[in-house]
């Protein structure tokens, strides 16, 4: 994809001076124009009579619900004059004559189509487009504030209503308009449709986040100006930029609407982030419809300003319209005039305000001193004279000095008698008489101790021999001395009964002295005796 090239920069011309009136603007949307064809039926006396007769119209889900059309009534025209000469009719009778046949045509149409160019009269009537989704087709529309509340707040820009009400003909302008009475049923358009789904699409990329926006600088060098330069939105900034105070303005020339708008504006918004001394960018435009702001709500713009290091004020159409350049940019203006506003500082209330304060610092500055002076005032009266101020303190100071010196000699007096007490004490407590006086005990105490270390000995030998024959006395050892054996298994086990051995089974007999290893033969669980070899 190609780089696109931007725009030129141009600047307005004679932006010192006093502005120019804004250009005029064409309506919005086309005029629409209703044909009624007439069809003729014989009447009696051979006269023909026009019957007005509507055109077919597809029925909608809703007039399907509904009662059918009226039938247009009958509007009978004068009979014509047996005279040569023609009847010629006023303006004003023939616009009467064609309201009265719309008016009695048209008593409860139910019309389709999406709102365009919406607005809210002061008097509480709407007025706006209604225009075809799929065809080229436009009709003006007006919705008096004697219309239903409910049916009122339900006509929105780029909706899709079905409207019921009457074709009529307003005479002052000979324009044909349709007078809606309530709305039957509404719907996003496909524009407005594909608008909110850019939104959330953008708002979840964080394109439109709080924490995104940038502060204005207090007082901008340079300012750029995005718009069309023959439109009313330059001159209602340099206008009122102009009455506040002075301020450089750059206009970059940009379409505001129409093919190919969008990726201009974009290009332009690039191209003015591009330069050095711009400190603020602005992007406006005049009120118009949603289709009017469309390139305003196109994703490249909505990019561009978001990616812009340079701060965006965003002031597209008038305070009700919002569009997706306005969420993306860092201040969002309801006019351009409001720009203009943010931008320059109005100097006539800034002098104003310079002077409130100056008077306010006057007078604080001035009961300050007042009351700094009655200070200074109050504070001699009670300082007094300094001679005798010091000559008192001098006198204060020896009051001081000498009641120190007796609380020092008071203090000496009773740390002399405690140390004189704690010497006494001490030598009471001499550690040397303790040592010998313990000496002495040590000497009377030391041949009972070895009287009684004798005593206790012999009292442990005789026990110990004592308890060395009873332990003699029941030893196997000295059974065994006597002639008797034990009889051992392999695994250590004593064997008390025959009937724990096998034949062939290996066993260990212990005599009182050494041991012999030896093979059972045979087992004899009775008490006789097992028969020798020699046997």
């Amino acid at each position: 994809m190609s780089k696109p090239t931007p725009p030129r920069k141009t600047q307005l011309p004679l932006f010192g001076g006093k502005p120019g009136p804004p250009s005029s603007h064409r309506p919005v949307g086309e005029e629409a124009r209703i044909s009624v064809e007439p069809s003729w039926k014989p009447r009696p006396g051979g006269a023909r009579a026009p019957v007005a007769t509507r055109s077919s119209l597809p029925p909608s889900s809703d007039e399907q619900r509904h009662d059918t059309l009226p039938s247009p009534a009958l509007v009978a025209a004068p009979p014509r004059s047996a005279a040569p000469a023609e009847q010629v009719l006023t303006v004003a009778r023939l616009d009467r004559l064609i309201k009265r046949v719309l008016d009695t045509a048209t008593a409860d149409v139910r019309v389709r189509g999406e709102v365009s160019g919406l607005h809210r009269a002061g008097s509480g009537h709407l007025y706006f487009s209604l225009k075809d989704e799929k065809e080229d087709a436009i009709i003006d529309c007006v919705m008096y504030r004697s219309a239903p509340a409910g049916s009122r707040k339900r006509v929105r820009d780029g909706e899709v209503v079905v409207l019921a009400g009457r074709v009529t003909l307003y005479p002052p302008r000979g324009r044909l308009q349709f007078i809606a009475e309530r709305v039957l049923q509404a719907g996003r358009g496909a524009l407005l449709e594909a608008v909110d789904k850019l939104k959330r699409q953008l708002a979840a990329e964080g394109l439109f986040a709080a924490e995104r926006k940038r502060p204005l600088p207090a007082a901008p060098r340079r300012v750029a100006v995005l718009t069309s330069r023959d439109g009313a939105a330059i001159h209602d900034v340099v206008r009122v930029a102009f009455r506040r105070g002075p301020v450089r303005l750059l206009l970059i020339p940009t379409p505001v609407q129409g093919a190919g708008a969008a990726a201009r504006i974009a290009r332009a918004i690039a191209l003015a982030d591009g330069l050095a001394d711009v400190d603020i960018i602005v992007v406006t435009r005049g009120g118009g419809s949603v289709e009017d702001l469309a390139a305003y709500n196109d994703e490249r713009v909505v990019r561009a300003v978001a990616a812009c290091a340079t701060p965006v004020v965003s002031a597209v159409g008038h305070e009700i319209d919002t569009s997706l350049c306005d969420l993306a940019a860092d201040v969002r203006a309801a006019t351009p005039s409001h720009a203009a506003e943010l931008l320059v500082a109005d100097q006539g209330e800034q002098r104003r305000q310079l002077q409130q304060w100056q008077v306010r610092l006057r007078r604080g500055v001035q009961h300050q001193l007042g009351m700094r002076r009655q200070h200074l005032t109050e504070l001699r009266a009670r300082l007094g004279e300094p001679r005798r101020l010091v000559l008192e303190q001098a006198q204060r100071f020896d009051e001081l000095s000498a009641r120190l010196e007796r609380a020092m000699r008071r203090d000496l007096a009773r740390r002399r008698g405690g140390l004189e007490g704690l010497s006494q004490r001490l030598s009471r407590r001499d550690p040397r008489r303790g040592l010998q006086r313990a000496r002495l005990r040590l000497g009377e105490l030391h041949p009972c101790l070895r009287a009684a270390i004798e005593r206790h000995l012999q009292r442990a030998r005789r026990r110990l021999v004592r308890d060395g024959g009873r332990l003699s006395a029941l030893s196997p050892l000295a059974v065994l001395q006597r002639g008797y054996a034990i009889v051992q298994r392999p695994d250590g086990r004593v064997v008390r009964a025959a009937s724990e051995v096998a034949p062939a089974q290996a066993l260990a007999v212990r005599f009182g002295r050494g041991t012999a290893r030896v093979n059972v033969v045979a087992v004899s669980p009775d008490a006789e005796s097992v028969p020798n070899d020699e046997g």
